[in-house]
Order: C-alpha cells, then sequence, then structure tokens
C-alpha cells in the first residue's frame, strides 16, 4: 500500500486539550509534511463503545492508505496490546480494547499486528500517554513509508466488545439510543434496512423514554421548530431530534435508553 501521509486523532482527551498538541507536536517531529486531520476529541471519558461508533462512522471516507489514531485508552499502561490494523484500506493505530468492534462488523481486519518494536517509540514512554509516546511515533513513520512489518507479530484476535442490537418484531421494532451528536440529536441502532417497509406516516408511533412522536422523516425542515421529529439520518440509522434544538437537552435522554418503533 503507498499511502498517503494523512494522520487523524480520535480521542477522548476533550477539545483544546493539552494533550492534543502533544501528539501533534510527535507526529510532526518525526513527519513535518505530514496532514494531521482531527476526527474528533469529545468521546466520552474512557467510553471505548462511543470511541468504536466514531471510527466506523468517519474513518471510511477518507483516501486509501490513511492512518488512523484512537487513543480511548482506560487500560494505558497495563499488559493491554497496541495493535496496527488493516480494515477496507484504512489504517489503525489504537490499543487493543474493542476499538475495532464496529469497523470488523463492517469488514475483517486483512492485516493485523501487535506494535512491540520500540525502536519506533519515544525514548522515554510514559505508563500513562501512549497516544504521545507509542502511537503518535509509530504513526508517523508508517506515514513516511516505514514497513508495518517491522512493528512486531502478525496477530488475527482482537477484543470485541459487545454491542447494542435492536430487535424486530411483529409490527415493531425494539432499539436504543446509542449515541448523541454535537446538535444534541439521539442516534439509535434502528437501521435503515430494518425501517424498510415500516410505513412513514402518522400510524407509525416513535417512543422513546416518556416521549413519542408520529411519523419518520426525510429532513430536519419537515417538520416546524421545537418539534420532536424522527427521522434516518446520515449514518443510515434512526435518530431522534428536536427540530432547531438539542433532543438531549430537551428531553433529557442518555446514551442507552430504550426506543420503539410500532405500526
Amino acid at each position: 500500500m503507498n499511502p498517503p501521509s494523512i494522520v487523524t486523532l480520535t480521542t477522548d482527551f476533550g477539545e483544546g486539550s493539552r494533550y492534543v498538541g502533544a501528539m501533534k507536536g510527535t507526529l510532526l517531529s518525526i513527519n513535518p509534511a505530514v496532514t494531521i486531520v482531527d476526527i474528533t476529541h469529545a468521546i466520552p471519558p474512557q467510553d471505548v463503545l462511543q470511541g468504536a461508533i466514531a471510527l466506523a462512522e468517519a474513518t471510511l471516507y477518507f483516501p486509501e492508505g490513511t492512518l488512523h489514531i484512537a487513543v480511548v485508552d482506560p487500560g494505558v499502561g497495563s499488559t493491554r496490546r497496541i495493535l496496527y490494523a488493516e480494515i477496507a484500506g484504512q489504517r489503525y493505530v489504537l490499543p487493543d480494547n474493542g476499538l475495532l468492534s464496529c469497523l470488523a462488523d463492517l469488514a475483517e481486519p486483512t492485516t493485523m499486528r501487535s506494535v512491540e518494536n520500540k525502536d519506533w517509540f519515544r525514548p522515554d514512554v510514559s505508563r500513562t500517554f501512549h497516544g504521545r509516546d507509542i502511537m503518535a511515533p509509530v504513526a508517523a513513520r508508517l506515514s513516511l513509508g516505514a514497513d508495518p512489518a517491522e512493528l512486531g507479530p502478525l496477530c488475527m484476535d482482537f477484543v470485541r466488545i459487545a454491542l447494542p442490537q435492536a430487535e424486530q418484531v411483529a409490527n415493531k421494532i425494539n432499539g436504543e439510543v446509542t449515541e448523541v451528536d454535537s446538535f444534541g440529536n439521539l442516534i439509535t441502532n434502528i437501521t435503515a434496512d430494518m425501517l424498510e417497509g415500516v410505513p412513514r406516516g402518522d400510524g407509525t408511533r416513535v417512543h422513546c423514554d416518556d416521549h413519542e412522536t408520529f411519523g419518520i422523516f426525510e429532513a430536519y425542515s419537515d417538520q416546524p421548530p421545537m418539534t420532536l421529529i424522527a427521522l434516518v439520518g446520515s449514518g443510515g440509522k434512526l435518530e431522534l431530534a428536536i427540530v432547531d434544538d438539542s433532543a438531549k437537552i430537551m428531553l433529557g435522554v442518555r446514551v442507552g435508553t430504550a426506543v420503539t418503533v410500532e405500526w
């Protein structure tokens, strides 16, 4: 693979964190020409599932060969591995803690290695910041064309976390809120495929916590401001939104809240 010199960052560090700057400095000190793209630094702290969802929904749109670093790493400094993986033409450097789970549901890794070559690390590796001291220098060297075979041994086993699955029964789909986006929209695990053939009119009821709305729409503008609306979002999943406002704030709903569609 002849990769472009693009490295993305997905972390739970928080927007404006100095830790992001430290990782970027490490990347640039090894490859000053690298293009660094921030996917998000707003993953909830230690929330591996949200990190896995973000990787699956964002990284596959990048040019083939792009390198993606993900640091949502509650086990940093432990015996958990760091992995290099190739999936669907993209390349990943990340802890082996379930961050690959959603990506692997879309396409299985074609190559995976345990990152063990200390010659590629920073000289002094902190037990609490492997993103800066291991993952960033590894990705920087790969962005310069270094051979992934030098990272460490091949391995095809990796940690998978259980992903919440929606269930479809007669005239009803039971799902849940799996993430909240930056607009406060509630994104569920009910997919567009599951909604195939479901009536879109007022005869279909969408229920979430103590709130309900009728019909499934195509765009936020299909309903007036401050209206609760259900629609299939850009990620191909049913979401609930308050038009021109935040459903998270207005409804007080969190990740894990049950959502049902009935018709």
